[in-house]
């Protein structure tokens, strides 16, 4: 049987490895084996991120609605049922952006909110 050589592709994979570990502390930057393990787990936890980041912003954008509402003296679940209610199709994102940088538009939707509640 022939011997394998695969100098050139390993040399390629390892060096692909060891420049996705630049910057780690240590020897997860400097020995091949603890870099690959590190950036494993890198990826790993990167996609495991990418889908809890989307939790975490319409966690911080319903907390942000709900402060805004709770000032006005109206629950979150009643101001976003008499939206739906209104026929108002606004995404928290945009309600929360609202109630941050711009709480005249959003006091009107409260308004209309209080009047569909009433």
């Amino acid at each position: 049987m022939p011997k394998v050589r695969s100098k050139v592709a390993r040399h390629k994979r390892r060096k692909k490895i060891m420049k996705e570990a630049k910057g780690y502390v240590g020897g997860r930057s400097k020995l091949y084996r603890t870099a690959k393990e590190t950036v494993m787990r890198a990826k790993a936890f990167s996609t495991m991120h990418r889908k809890t980041r989307k939790r975490d912003f319409r966690r911080l954008w319903i907390t942000r609605i709900s402060a805004a509402c709770s000032a006005a003296d109206i629950s979150y679940s009643r101001f976003i049922k008499a939206l739906k209610d209104a026929n108002i199709e606004l995404d928290r994102k945009v309600m929360a952006d609202m109630a941050m940088n711009d709480p005249d538009t959003f006091d009107k939707l409260l308004d209309i909110a209080k009047q569909q509640v009433a």
